[in-house]
């Protein structure tokens, strides 16, 4: 056998260490903190741009807050995170590139400037926002140091648990702001999630069949067809929920030119259509990332801002 051959079937944990990037350890803590995934924190507009309400200076303001506040909680979340899964990251060949499973950011720092951030933003939300968004922000805290210390090893629970992270943050902005939340609205944010999550769960399956237990020790209980079935389930479910949040008119018979709220269903569907195209690859991994790197996709999902944005402002 030849070493090419000896080196391709190598597996991922025999691989010596990835080397620090450079950068000092703020460098590090910046990347542990994933700012690639704060554009995930902006569903907290999502309620006020659904009810019309996001664009006078209070909500503006209100809104900005929060987001901050949420991207905090999420950097405390991701460097406990990535203290704790330092060694299992060191198997991975994407994650073993993380600062702290690499060495640039020491375990106990990760630990400690976590702990900092997670007290910090409830503090401040408790001082500047209503009791509901505090009390929500706390909540979120909680469920995901949850997940890390022991819920991401529970079948189903951790898909349950990511899923309500999305949805917390959908729900956030229209409690800052005091906005009834449809019953629509969230079974349609919710599932939508929930397509996203099992979607990247099972490209995981997919992507790290030879290796699986050694990254992420819960999916060698998950199967692919069951992965496969969760993601086709919620994405029907969400469709189903977006057309009737679509069709509901509160009452009020719309002036516009076109029925632009019942028209972004199309949009809509297509979206999901093409984001399951990556999912049936097994290549769906952070939602941003595939929503961002896809033009076709990015651009159905301009679309559908375009016809939303025309319904809230019954044009």
């Amino acid at each position: 056998m030849t070493d090419t051959a000896v080196l391709r079937q190598r597996a991922p944990e025999q691989q010596p260490p990835a080397p620090p990037r450079k950068g000092g350890l703020a460098a590090g803590l910046l990347r542990t903190a994933r700012p690639r995934q704060w554009v995930k924190n902006v569903l907290v507009v999502a309620a006020p741009a659904a009810a019309g309400e996001l664009f006078s200076r209070h909500a503006l303001t209100r809104l900005a807050l929060v987001f901050v506040l949420f991207t905090v909680c999420a950097a405390a979340v991701y460097l406990v995170n990535d203290a704790r899964d330092a060694e299992a990251d060191r198997a991975h060949p994407v994650k073993r590139h993380r600062p702290v499973a690499a060495g640039q950011v020491p375990v106990p720092v990760a630990y400690a400037v976590g702990g900092a951030l997670g007290v910090l933003a409830p503090v401040v939300a408790a001082w500047l926002c209503p009791p509901a968004v505090a009390s929500l922000l706390t909540a979120y805290l909680f469920m995901q140091l949850a997940y890390c210390v022991s819920l991401k090893h529970v079948l189903v629970v951790d898909l349950a648990v990511v899923t309500t992270g999305f949805l917390m943050r959908a729900m956030i902005g229209g409690l800052a702001l005091g906005i009834p939340l449809s019953r629509w609205f969230l079974i349609t944010t919710g599932f939508g999630a929930l397509f996203m999550v099992s979607a990247k769960r099972y490209s995981e399956a997919v992507q790290m069949a030879a290796n699986a237990g050694a990254t992420r020790a819960l999916l060698t209980e998950y199967t692919t067809g069951y992965l496969r079935f969760v993601w086709q389930l919620a994405a029907g479910v969400a469709v189903v929920a977006y057309c009737l949040w679509a069709m509901e008119e509160g009452g009020v018979p719309h002036t516009s030119v076109l029925p632009w709220r019942q028209l972004s269903m199309v949009a809509f569907i297509l979206a999901i259509l093409r984001y399951a195209v990556f999912a049936d690859r097994g290549t769906a991994g952070e939602p941003e990332d595939v929503v961002l790197r896809d033009r076709a996709l990015a651009l159905i999902g301009l679309v559908w801002v375009a016809m939303y944005g025309l319904a809230v402002a019954n044009w």
